[in-house]
């Protein structure tokens, strides 16, 4: 049964690569164009989406759906699009077709595709994440229990125990700022690169310590990088340091959360916090 229940994780995780070198091909060809950070409405999360977030979408819409005519059943989650079912409520595909768009949009190469295959509908149901760095073709992923891996490699957080490196994502700077400014304050470097998902990637692969997103989030922009960082010996919780285990998945916003490479980094993150919630 083991050996069953990670060939289907392998497969999905296949799926998953496929879906990224597909969206990979699509931005490059549509970035040669213009009109790529055209808006078109807003989508179903909320946001406003712009032609190359609909143009990824539909990328892994049409992977998706081949996967469903050769029998894969499961429900659909994007933050453009919203919810479809392809036969099952209780297998969700989570996905954020393009996570850092304003980067894309102004052509700043950080940005990416976060892919979640989860059992149910809360975040600790997630059972393969997956994230794709669009400029260059890296690939994070992992599978729950198996560890976390970059390009192949497998990948641990830093084994630092101070606030060397505290990364924010800042949806409204006005606000979260002075939210995350306690923390920031008692940083050595401090950086805001504009995709949470590769954020998080970034805290998994040891390139940073903590990160901070003061305004509640959407499951797509995390899920998947909670379980890689999670798999990589990190923690994400709460700004007053509760788990994110029953969080839903799905199109609401859900909770501002801090992210840290151990236990240590985490506890020294909340304590210069000082009572944020």
């Amino acid at each position: 049964m083991e050996n069953l229940v990670d060939q289907f994780h392998f497969s999905w995780l296949s799926a998953f690569k496929e879906i990224g070198a597909r969206v990979c091909l699509e931005m490059d060809e549509l970035f040669k164009g213009k009109g790529y950070g055209k808006p078109l409405g807003k989508g179903a999360g909320g946001d406003t989406t712009l032609v190359l977030d609909r143009k990824a979408e539909n990328a892994i819409l049409g992977i998706l759906e081949r996967l469903h005519a050769d029998g894969e059943q499961f429900t659909f989650i994007s933050e453009e699009m919203g919810e479809r079912k392809f036969g099952r409520e209780d297998a969700v595909i989570l996905a954020d077709p393009v996570d850092g768009s304003n980067n894309a949009k102004y052509g700043i190469p950080f940005f990416s595709t976060a892919l979640v295959m989860a059992s149910g509908r809360k975040l600790s149901d997630a059972a393969l994440g997956y994230i794709i760095n669009i400029g260059t073709g890296d690939e994070f992923w992992a599978i729950k229990g198996a560890g976390a891996f970059k390009n192949g490699i497998r990948i641990t957080t830093s084994d630092r125990t101070d606030l060397g490196m505290v990364n924010i994502e800042a949806a409204s700077p006005r606000r979260d700022l002075q939210k995350a400014m306690p923390l920031l304050s008692c940083a050595r470097k401090v950086r805001c690169l504009g995709s949470t998902a590769l954020d998080l990637a970034c805290l998994a692969a040891g390139a940073t310590d903590a990160l901070i997103v003061p305004s509640a989030s959407r499951s797509f922009d995390f899920s998947a990088g909670w379980l890689i960082v999670k798999e990589a010996g990190g923690l994400l919780t709460d700004l007053a340091g509760n788990p994110l285990d029953n969080i839903p998945l799905g199109l609401e916003r859900t909770t501002p959360f801090i992210g840290a490479s151990n236990k240590t980094v985490l506890d020294k993150a909340l304590q210069a916090l000082g009572g944020c919630s």
